[in-house]
């Protein structure tokens, strides 16, 4: 098999990992093991099968994730990171008015921003937000406690009783993140959270909640581009083999777009066989290898800082987004980009010390 594609049969596996880890009453350990066995038979015989049949645009059932309780989550968002409340608005009903119906946001301005587009949204709306990180040395029951006053701060501000998708940041302490994740848990059972999730979360820090939860993180928010690898440095891997599933940011680049990334000679081949731009085949990369994708509505970003000034501005660089399902790389093409290793990165780049790598949080 395919280096490139290991993650890929591996991850075709979790769920029967899963089941032969705690069978239910409907099935034996002995029809687990046989669900094991076969998965990684049918991986073996067929690798990278779902990745390479999409040769045309990308089927209907990929736009959108199915996760636990049902809950269909868009798997192309518009990321708010940075914008005013102003351009926060414009870009979620420009975005809305193209097919990006899913929004990550921050809590704060961003909030306030979504929460004036709610009220002129034709359509409803996909929500994802993010908790605060508690400050390093916080006790776990005062973390787990401003878990609880953030969401209902938010759901205040935005007018609703609950959120779609609710996730949760690192933390130096693994009592803290265990504490918080309860309270996660809770709004889930509580209807105040569709969904729950962490962000920026090594290895290390995955392991520490589950090992605890009773509801496993549906998504792992981290970064992600071409040039670091299909496997994230393993974390696709590790993540997916638990259930897990990527949703990924920075296809251009984090904290600034990433010119070595969009001027690469690999990147740009690709963009002029299918008469695309650079970032197109960037976003394109991620979704074709199965993640879903936040990303910034134009290229013009930095650390705390984003744009979408008017719709001249933002309008353009959105439809080309929104139309990211509607070609499809080669297969050659994917292994090409799969196998960059340049310009690398860190996955949980602004994740808490206890994971490795570089972060603007801790320089």
């Amino acid at each position: 098999m395919a280096q490139p594609c290991l993650w890929r049969a591996l991850g075709l596996c979790a769920l029967a990992l899963g089941a032969l880890g705690a069978p239910s009453r409907a099935m034996t350990r002995r029809s687990a093991t046989v669900a094991v066995t076969s998965a990684f038979a049918a991986a073996a015989a067929a690798p990278c099968a779902l990745r390479r049949a999409a040769a045309a645009p990308v089927a209907d059932e990929a736009r959108t994730w199915r996760l636990d309780g049902d809950v269909p989550m868009p798997t192309l968002a518009l990321n708010t990171a940075g914008l005013s409340k102003r351009d926060t608005e414009r870009a979620v009903l420009l975005a809305a008015s193209l097919g990006i119906t899913h929004v990550d946001f921050h809590p704060g301005i961003e909030r306030d921003g979504v929460s004036r587009a709610l009220k002129g949204a034709a359509r409803p709306l996909f929500l994802t937000t993010k908790l605060r990180k508690p400050p390093p040395g916080a006790a776990a029951a005062d973390a787990a406690a401003a878990v609880r006053a953030q969401l209902a701060e938010d759901l205040v501000a935005l007018g609703l009783d609950r959120v779609d998708l609710l996730l949760m940041r690192d933390h130096p302490s693994c009592d803290v993140m265990r504490a918080q994740w309860r309270a996660l848990e809770e709004a889930r059972a509580a209807g105040r959270a569709r969904s729950i999730g962490v962000v920026n979360f090594c290895e290390g820090a995955l392991r520490c909640v589950l090992e605890t939860a009773r509801v496993r993180p549906a998504v792992n928010y981290f970064m992600l581009h071409a040039g670091m690898g299909a496997d994230a440095h393993g974390l696709r891997t590790f993540g997916e083999a638990h259930g897990v599933r990527t949703f990924a940011y920075g296809p251009l680049g984090e904290p600034r777009a990433d010119g070595a990334l969009l001027g690469g000679a690999v990147l740009r081949q690709a963009a002029e066989a299918h008469g695309r731009a650079p970032e197109e085949v960037a976003l394109r990369w991620l979704l074709q290898s199965g993640c879903a994708v936040s990303v910034r509505p134009t290229a013009d970003f930095s650390l705390g800082a984003s744009a979408c000034g008017s719709d001249a501005q933002c309008r353009p660089p959105l439809l080309v987004r929104a139309r990211s399902y509607d070609w499809a790389l080669s297969a050659a093409e994917m292994d090409d980009l799969d196998a960059l290793r340049e310009p690398d990165g860190n996955p949980t780049l602004f994740s808490s010390e206890g994971c490795p790598g570089p972060s603007p949080l801790r320089s």
